[in-house]
């Protein structure tokens, strides 16, 4: 379908044609309306000169003047790059420079949100920079980005080029970018929507998901917009398109198409399909709170409408009730966790394993003994504190941390927060595993919400919710019922939109604390309770649930109103 992606030594990842066009004529129409007759265009990362390529072969054939200017690390590309653009009669600039070390992009130090700029000079930028975590740069070369462009924790490396780009760019200069599209709704991405939103207008954001334009593990998105002349201007709503593979549509008529560009340039929400595979496109206003740091919102007139009367149905959003917990974090897994101790020589005493809820073992309604995980469990409470064994009271579990010493004690922030070298980095409160609790996986192709109430530990790949009183107890069976049923699948992904390839869902703590729940005294509600704890009887018995599943989700469509 596309051609196959490969990652630059720079970082980067080649353009595939079509895309590059496809960005190419939306910048190209945003400029039918200026009387300029010439432009400097940009591209930071440019490669094989892909995406300069495209827009100048584009604008050739008018009398605008066109200076090119393009940076890469690598210099075969920079070769390549000049002799494909060597056929244009423009005034070319192909430099094999690191472009976040050029003139204007920064200066020291530099506030992200407070840029001091030294040079703006490009009218537009094209750009596909690299989608590299800061981390694998290497320490050296990460902590001097990190410390040039103000950036905390992990991040990726289009984030300090999209700053740098934003310096170099002129006030009311357009931007065409392709970068991934995680800032669109993760926790981690709220930095750069609000740079974003207080440096631009932003005219079209088209999130193109799972569609495998690029041949390689990343969901990318494209970001369109006019940098602003002073930061006090308002961000309109602007036009969003999002494409996913659509798993489910085997039932609804599909539009036949011929490429995934067709799609996009019908500007029509709809099914289509291409060769083998439907998609589902959607195309809307996209809105943005006053708190420029929230999810962007996504969803067209119709969707909107379905939305708000959810929204208007619900008593309480989970996060009003419950605290949604990460599972506990040991650093040292193969240590901790074994899905059989017997072969292991020095086998730690038996009080101190705990049964594991893991990714591998969750079912929606139970538990699944098949992958029966252990974890060896060294922490306990007394008087409301969270505590670790005296290895000396333990000396089977002291001669098997021993033997693992080298590992365990190798984990240095943990011995540099003052904490015993054999202890789990997030234990989490000890006193809570015997309590009632929702379980549920962090990834996942449907949703899985399991109740323990067998004292099991939850493993770092899962979420919980637990229940300290009788009244939240019956809550929690609300919960998992309108959490598991299909109204719930779909106001997740219209609301937050977060998937990966093959439909699978990110269920992330600030997604599920906005889940809406109906009145638990509605009548509708009670019956859901009375389903659920039938559907977590008959599960564990291994019997078919299929009926009760579809009275359940019925029911929750009634709940909100539907």
């Amino acid at each position: 379908m596309m051609n196959e992606v490969t990652i630059k030594n720079s970082g980067a990842t080649f353009t595939p044609p079509e895309l590059a066009d496809f960005l190419s004529d939306k910048l190209i129409s945003e400029l039918s309306q200026e009387s300029v007759t010439s432009y400097t265009i940009l591209d930071p990362a440019c490669g094989e000169g892909e995406l300069l390529t495209s827009i100048t072969k584009k604008l050739s054939a008018s009398n605008i003047k066109v200076n090119l200017k393009g940076f890469d690390t690598n210099i075969d590309y920079i070769i390549n790059a000049k002799s494909n653009l060597s056929v244009f009669s423009f005034k070319i600039d192909i430099q094999n420079i690191d472009f976040l070390s050029t003139q204007g992009v920064c200066t020291e130090p530099l506030n992200l949100f407070n840029q001091d700029i030294n040079e703006e000079y490009a009218d537009i930028i094209i750009a596909n920079p690299p989608y590299v975590r800061t981390q694998i740069l290497g320490t050296e070369k990460a902590q001097e980005i990190a410390k040039r462009f103000n950036l905390k924790g992990r991040v990726d490396l289009y984030y300090p080029f999209l700053i740098a780009m934003t310096n170099v760019l002129k006030k009311g200069g357009l931007i065409g970018v392709i970068t991934s599209n995680r800032y669109l709704f993760t926790k981690s991405g709220e930095s750069v929507r609000k740079f974003l939103l207080e440096n631009y207008n932003p005219i079209e954001v088209l999130d193109l998901g799972d569609t495998k334009i690029f041949n390689a593990a990343v969901l990318p998105a494209i970001f369109i917009g006019r940098k602003k002349s002073s930061k006090k201007q308002l961000s309109k709503p602007c036009k969003f398109t999002k494409i996913y593979e659509e798993l489910n549509g085997i039932d609804k008529t599909a539009i036949k198409t011929n490429s995934l560009f067709h799609i996009l340039n019908a500007n029509q929400s709809g099914i289509y399909s291409v060769n083998d595979r439907k998609y589902s496109c959607s195309v809307g206003l996209l809105k943005h709170t006053p708190n420029k740091t929230d999810i962007w919102q996504m969803t067209n007139t119709e969707e909107n409408q379905w939305i708000e009367q959810i929204n208007n149905n619900s008593a309480f959003l989970i996060g009003d009730k419950y605290k949604v917990r990460v599972g506990v974090k040991s650093c040292a897994d193969n240590v901790f966790i074994k899905q059989s101790w017997d072969e292991e020589s020095n086998i730690p005493e038996n009080a101190l394993f705990k049964k594991l809820i893991s990714q591998e073992n969750i079912q929606r309604w139970c538990f699944s003994a098949e992958n029966d995980l252990k974890i060896l469990y060294p922490h306990y409470s007394a008087n409301k504190k969270r505590l670790v064994i005296d290895l000396e009271d333990y000396p089977n579990a002291k001669k098997y941390f021993e033997s693992n010493k080298e590992q365990l004690a190798s984990r240095k922030y943990l011995i540099e927060a003052g904490r015993k070298w054999y202890e789990m980095w997030v234990p989490q409160n000890p006193e809570f595993w015997a309590l009632p609790k929702l379980v549920f996986p962090d990834i996942s192709v449907e949703a899985r919400f399991y109740y323990d109430e067998n004292g099991s530990v939850v493993n770092g790949n899962c979420y919980w919710i637990v229940a300290q009183t009788e009244q939240e107890k019956e809550l929690l069976f609300l919960i998992q019922g309108v959490a598991n049923s299909g109204l719930m699948a779909q106001y997740h992904d219209l609301c937050f939109n977060n998937k990966l390839y093959s439909g699978r869902r990110r269920y992330f703590s600030q997604y599920i604390e906005k889940y809406p729940i109906p009145d638990p005294h509605k009548e509708s509600s009670k019956q859901i309770i009375e389903i659920v704890n039938k559907l977590n009887e008959h599960s564990a018995l291994n019997q078919d649930v299929r009926e009760l599943e579809i009275n359940l989700n019925n029911l929750v469509m009634k709940s909100f109103g539907f």
